[in-house]
C-alpha cells in the first residue's frame, strides 16, 4: 500500500483536492442559490436537491470543459509550436510529429513499449494521437453537457421571472452561454501562455515543470 501511494501520489493528491473543492463548491453554491431564491420570495432548497439541479451541473461542467480544452490545445499545439528557453516546449529542431525512430514506434518499438506502438495501420495512428483525442473528446462531451444543463438552468430562471423559456439551439447563441464559456476559456489560455514564458526565466527547484535552477535562460526542453 505504501508503494502504491508513493507511486501514484501526484494523481491521488490532486483527485483528493478535486473532491474537496467540489464538495466546497456544492455547499457554497447552495448558499448562494438559496440567497437568490429568498430574494425572489421563493423557498430555499436542500443540499441534495441543489447538487442534483441543473444550476449546480452547469457551474461544474463549464469549468471542466475549459480545463480539458486547455489540455487539448496544449497537447496538439506543442507538436508544431515551440518556445525557446521553456521546459514546456520541446527542442526547437523537433517541430512536427517527429520520426518513427524518435517516437519508438513500428520497427523502432522497444520490448517494453506499449503493444499498439509496435502495431501497424490504424491502431498505431490512433494510439499515436490517443492522449489528445481523449482530452478533446472529454472537452466536447463536457461542453455539450454544459449547454444542456445551461439551458435548463437558464429556463428555470426565465420561468421564475415569468418570462418565456428558450430552446437549446436558441440558448447556444445566447449571451448567457457564451459569457459562461468565454470567461473560462480566456483564463485557461492566459495561464498556459504565462507558464510557457515565465518558465523561461523563473525556476522551481526539484519540479519537472521547471528547468534546473542553474540552467541558462535559452536552454529549451530540459526538466529540473
Amino acid at each position: 500500500m505504501r508503494d502504491f501511494l508513493r507511486d501514484n501520489g501526484l494523481t491521488l493528491a490532486f483527485l483528493t483536492a478535486f473532491l474537496a473543492a467540489l464538495v466546497g463548491q456544492a455547499f457554497a453554491g447552495q448558499a448562494e442559490f438559496n440567497n437568490q431564491l429568498l430574494a425572489q420570495g421563493l423557498d430555499p432548497v436542500g443540499f441534495w436537491s441543489y447538487v442534483s439541479s441543473s444550476d449546480f451541473a452547469v457551474d461544474v461542467t463549464e469549468n471542466w470543459q475549459s480545463e480539458y480544452l486547455q489540455f487539448f490545445l496544449y497537447i496538439f499545439g506543442t507538436v508544431w509550436l515551440v518556445q525557446r528557453g521553456s521546459p514546456e516546449s520541446k527542442k526547437l529542431d523537433k517541430i512536427g510529429i517527429e520520426s518513427d525512430e524518435d517516437q519508438k514506434i513500428g520497427e523502432h518499438a522497444q520490448p517494453d513499449s506499449p503493444r499498439w506502438a509496435a502495431a501497424t495501420g490504424w491502431r498505431r495512428h490512433l494510439y499515436s494521437r490517443s492522449l489528445g483525442l481523449v482530452m478533446g473528446g472529454i472537452f466536447l462531451l463536457s461542453w455539450l453537457t454544459q449547454s444542456v444543463t445551461g439551458v435548463a438552468a437558464y429556463n428555470e430562471q426565465q420561468l421564475r421571472q415569468l418570462q418565456d423559456p428558450v430552446g437549446w439551439v436558441q440558448y447556444l447563441t445566447s449571451a448567457d452561454f457564451w459569457s459562461r464559456t468565454l470567461q473560462n476559456w480566456q483564463s485557461e489560455l492566459l495561464a498556459v501562455a504565462s507558464m510557457a514564458i515565465l518558465a523561461v526565466y523563473l525556476r522551481q527547484r526539484g519540479s519537472p515543470e521547471s528547468k534546473p535552477v542553474g540552467s541558462p535562460h535559452n536552454v529549451t526542453s530540459i526538466e529540473g
